[in-house]
């Protein structure tokens, strides 16, 4: 008789679980219907497909792969607008094949066309003092980073991606 009792006791509780995560979804439903658009986008966002890695998605710009430091993968890009904004976990600096270094804020932003990264803001070169990088551009084996004036380097230097060393200040 127990266990008669106990089949039908988890049975009815199994059925009371059941409709109500059924009510739980049906009411995050109907909030999905009725909050604002900044949420619904949010929402969209975690919904959207995964993002490609920052190499690949330099790569198919026709840039290398390793302008960026590694630990720089987290990154927006808006298609239309061609923003892209990259995220690094600390102000650092990297050293490349050719001896050039790059310094980078903690957000590095720019307008990403076919072999051309431009509208630079949080980022620097060393040209004897650190200067800002405004643009970068490539053409076939030469990357030029204009500065004020335009600075040419090899770049095959900027293929692999290289560890950022921390630094104090930007």
């Amino acid at each position: 008789m127990d266990q008669i009792i106990s089949k039908v006791g988890s049975f009815w509780v199994g059925q009371k679980a059941t409709n109500e995560l059924s009510s739980v979804g049906d009411d995050i439903n109907s909030l999905g219907s009725s909050i604002g658009d900044s949420t619904k986008k949010m929402m969209n966002k975690v919904k959207a497909k995964m993002q490609k890695p920052l190499p690949e998605l330099l790569k198919e710009c026709d840039l290398p792969a390793g302008i960026f430091p590694k630990d720089a993968t987290h990154y927006e890009f808006n298609e239309q607008t061609k923003k892209l904004t990259v995220y690094i976990p600390d102000v650092c600096e990297v050293s490349y094949r050719d001896q050039s270094q790059l310094r980078f804020f903690t957000t590095v932003t720019g307008f990403l066309e076919k072999g051309k990264l431009t509208g630079m803001e949080g980022l620097k070169t060393k040209v004897m003092i650190w200067v800002k990088v405004n643009a970068i551009t490539c053409e076939e084996s030469k990357l030029h980073f204009a500065v004020g004036l335009t600075r040419t380097r090899d770049r095959a230097a900027y293929e692999v991606v290289r560890i950022g060393i921390v630094v104090d200040n930007f």
